[in-house]
């Protein structure tokens, strides 16, 4: 029997070709975006879940919460957390803390091999770790022993990447490099592992560890100062023991920080509230941006597999659409399979074994295509996802089990509607359309649409919120800004020597050293209080420390007062200058805040004071999701800063960059020279919101073109239905354009359904999408008038190619049979 359905669904599927290749290309479509969606949320969701221990490893995370009120969830806590969390706890099998380098954005590594030159690079991400880190950690080596690894002080463990590019093919154990920077002092360090590259699975995208005893943060540990509430800059990370409940050891904590930390924490003026949070849901857990790497929003993930559901829909629905449509001519066979004996659940058999051979058909289209447009995917989502992952055991089991659904989805209507017809009234020719299948086409058509309005609006208000991000003033001249970073000891101390050389071009306007600029992320803050305040009203103060002519390089606007400037030596000694969030914060009137101090303590007890010489005009220092916040410029004399910015002024950027790159051989010879673009710093916060701009841009269209193809069929089919209607008023006088009229007019009342309900739905889930935003832009009207405009306009298109041409058929043709 099963033959058999699967024979005559053939046979109908070549019968029929115009809306079999309807259905298997907008059903093949559907599945691929929906696979290809598929395979990124898989990827989301597996990271970390790759550890050996997953279930037992928990990083520890405190929200920090001032007497004043204002609270701040931070993932990191200072550096003796660990150790107390294992002495404390039986519970806690292992620890182990990690510290990314805030310092610096980059690190010089340097090879210097018998008879060979120096072989130098810049590595990015970078962790020190304890020597017990991998012993929570799976890390799959493929040179050297995890579990010694990181015993001695002078080790670095690299991934595949960074030995390859460092040694070439050759083995890397046992080689010695040097590494610059805070990251390792410019001293040498032997290689103990070499790893494969686990920054797609884990929410710590290493290039390569070192010992928590080496470098900047090595000798800042060995300081004997450490305590409890002070420098939250470690990732601390425990293993518990097997079938430990974590919600029991959360109610554990209070009574643990109350009795290391309540003391410090209190003379810091703030609390500390400490729970765990289970590794394996790091990366989904957006209420803190960045957990050593970005976090991702699960409400993302629930976006985009709405949009790989709706995109299966509409096809789905056109699959349901066209074969209630086409009712009328499958009904005689009905009839006659009733009459000779067929029962009911034969013929559901029957049409759902059709809608089977239509959607693996599909099925093979759509795995085709993926692999065809999985290189542009990657590109859209800047994933990595390969070819390899379609055919892992758990991908070829949701493939399958997508295409049964989508063939049970899409056909059970029209299987369970056609097998009810009485065959007595087909074989008198009394079977009409049932006004309930003619209202739930006209439903479905409806939906398609309001999906794809829906999303066409989205697209617009995400493009806007780009667009006004990118355009929106900042506060200072990010255009034309290049920043060299000064990543060893050498580079610093060349800088006073750099900075002239370079101001000697005509085309460099301004030249000035800083910690850190706008854009890239700043870990540095002060408890900062009035003179009539106690430290438990203090509030956090982002602290930059810069050149006295970095202000003018950056193109500040003053509110009041002056900037920092060399021509007041005076300014070393605690002056300032803060942002107009800062004296807002602290209620200082602007016409008073010149001269004004702010205190901070220090060894428990009050400092002199740092004056406030000028109020610069708020300006963004981090992108336009946060809340310009409290800011200050300290002066910063010495030759210990971490940038260059470079002002330039001139349309030819490329020879500049030729004369720094000079210059700084010139004086740095054994470092390769290394820049940036300020402005492309900026715009890089803004990556995630650009890559959900392209899948939504790219699904809207996909969503379009499938609501088309079913509106199509729709269409072929409503005209070929009332052929005869359309040859008896050609006959009576009725033009071309009236006739268009008369088959349009029922579709683009249904567009304009769609746009009235898709305009309330659409504004509350994008205002909803904005609320992430600081600084946004307002959901327009027009947008949903262009979007409804768009819809008509296609709709009026796609149907009018049907009516042109029923209009245009001969009457005689069509009558001849009357």
């Amino acid at each position: 029997m099963i033959k058999n359905y699967l024979k005559i669904a053939w046979r109908n599927l070549l019968k029929n070709k115009l809306f079999s290749s309807i259905n298997v290309f907008g059903l093949s479509v559907g599945m691929t975006c929906c696979m290809l969606l598929l395979l990124y949320i898989l990827s989301e969701v597996s990271f970390d879940k790759h550890q050996e221990h997953v279930d037992e490893l928990y990083l520890v995370r405190s929200e920090n919460v001032r007497f004043g009120g204002d609270k701040m969830d931070n993932p990191r806590a200072p550096s003796p957390y660990a150790q107390a969390l294992k002495q404390e706890f039986p519970e806690v099998e292992q620890v182990s803390r990690a510290w990314l380098n805030f310092l610096e954005g980059k690190t010089l590594f340097k090879v210097q091999e018998s008879g060979k030159t120096v072989r130098s690079i810049f590595e990015t991400k970078g962790y020190h770790v304890d020597s017990t880190f991998f012993n929570l950690f799976s890390y799959h080596f493929t040179e050297g022993d995890p579990s010694t690894a990181l015993s001695d002080p002078h080790s670095v463990v690299l991934s595949e990447d960074v030995a390859s590019k460092l040694f070439g093919t050759v083995s890397a154990l046992n080689k010695t490099v040097n590494i610059g920077g805070t990251d390792g002092n410019a001293e040498n360090f032997k290689v103990t592992g070499v790893y494969r590259d686990e920054s797609a699975r884990s929410h710590i995208d290493a290039r390569y560890f070192l010992p928590m005893t080496s470098g900047w943060v090595g000798n800042y540990l060995r300081q004997p100062d450490q305590n409890f509430s002070n420098n939250n800059m470690f990732y601390t990370y425990i293993r518990v023991k097997p079938g430990t409940d974590p919600e029991k050891f959360n109610q554990k904590l209070p009574a643990f920080v109350e009795k290391y930390a309540g003391k410090d924490t209190k003379a810091a003026g703030y609390k500390k509230h400490m729970t765990l949070l289970a590794v394996k849901d790091i990366h989904l857990f957006n209420k803190i941006a960045e957990i050593a790497t970005p976090t991702t929003s699960a409400t993302y993930l629930y976006v985009l597999a709405s949009i790989a559901l709706f995109t299966l829909l509409i096809a789905c629905i056109n699959f349901m659409n066209l074969a209630t449509a086409r009712s009328a001519k499958r009904a005689a066979e009905v009839g006659i399979r009733k009459v000779m004996g067929a029962g009911k659940q034969g013929l559901i058999g029957q049409f759902l074994g059709e809608s089977m051979v239509l959607t693996f058909l599909a099925l093979i289209f759509a795995v085709v295509s993926v692999i065809l447009f999985l290189p542009i995917f990657n590109q859209l989502s800047d994933k990595n996802l390969l070819v390899s992952d379609l055919f892992k055991p758990e991908i070829v089991v949701a493939f399958i089990l997508l295409a049964l659904l989508t063939g049970l989805l899409s056909g059970s209507y029209p299987a369970f509607y056609l097998s009810v017809f009485n065959p007595l009234d087909v074989i008198k020719g009394k079977f009409v359309n049932s006004v309930s299948a003619v209202t739930l086409r006209r439903g479905l058509v409806v939906f398609q649409f309001v999906i794809s309005i829906g999303l066409v609006v989205a697209t617009m208000v995400i493009q806007g919120q780009i667009r006004f991000m990118r355009d929106q003033p900042l506060g200072f001249t990010k255009d034309q800004q290049i920043a060299i970073p000064l990543r060893s000891e050498q580079a610093r101390k060349s800088y006073y020597s750099l900075r002239n050389e370079i101001l000697q071009s005509n085309q460099v306007t301004g030249a000035s050293g800083t910690s850190y600029y706008p854009g890239i992320k700043n870990p540095q803050d002060m408890s900062l209080y009035r003179g009539d305040q106690s430290v438990n009203e203090a509030a956090a103060v982002k602290t930059n420390y810069v050149a006295p002519d970095f202000m003018k390089t950056m193109g500040f606007e003053m509110a009041a007062g002056r900037m920092l400037s060399a021509e007041f030596p005076g300014d070393t000694n605690h002056k300032m200058v803060v942002n107009e969030a800062t004296i807002k914060k602290f209620g200082i009137p602007l016409d008073k805040a010149i001269g004004s101090k702010l205190y901070f303590d220090i060894d428990n007890g009050k400092n002199q004071g740092i004056e406030i010489v000028g109020v610069v005009k708020d300006f963004h220092f981090a992108d336009l999701r946060q809340a310009i916040e409290p800011y200050a410029l300290l002066p910063h004399f010495a030759n210990d800063f971490n940038y260059i910015i470079t002002h330039v002024n001139g349309e030819d950027v490329g020879k500049v960059l030729s004369f720094l790159e000079g210059k700084w051989k010139s004086m740095v010879p054994d470092e390769p020279f290394s820049y940036s673009f300020l402005d492309e710093d900026f715009q890089r916060n803004y990556t995630a919101d650009a890559r959900t701009s392209r899948i939504v841009n790219s699904f809207t269209i996909i969503s379009i073109l499938i609501s088309c193809l079913g509106l199509f069929g729709l269409a072929a089919f409503a005209a070929q239905q009332r052929i005869k209607e359309i040859g008896v008023r050609k006959v009576l006088g009725a033009s071309i354009g009236s006739i268009v009229t008369l088959l349009s007019g029922d579709f683009i009342k249904l567009v304009a359904i769609s746009i009235i309900v898709a305009t309330p739905i659409t504004w509350y889930v994008m205002d909803k999408w904005l609320q992430d935003f600081a600084y946004k832009i307002e959901i327009e009207w027009w947008m949903f008038g262009l979007a409804g405009a768009l819809a008509v306009v296609i709709a009026i298109l796609t149907v009018s190619t049907q009516a042109i041409k029923a209009a245009l058929t001969n009457p005689v043709k069509s009558l001849k049979s009357e």
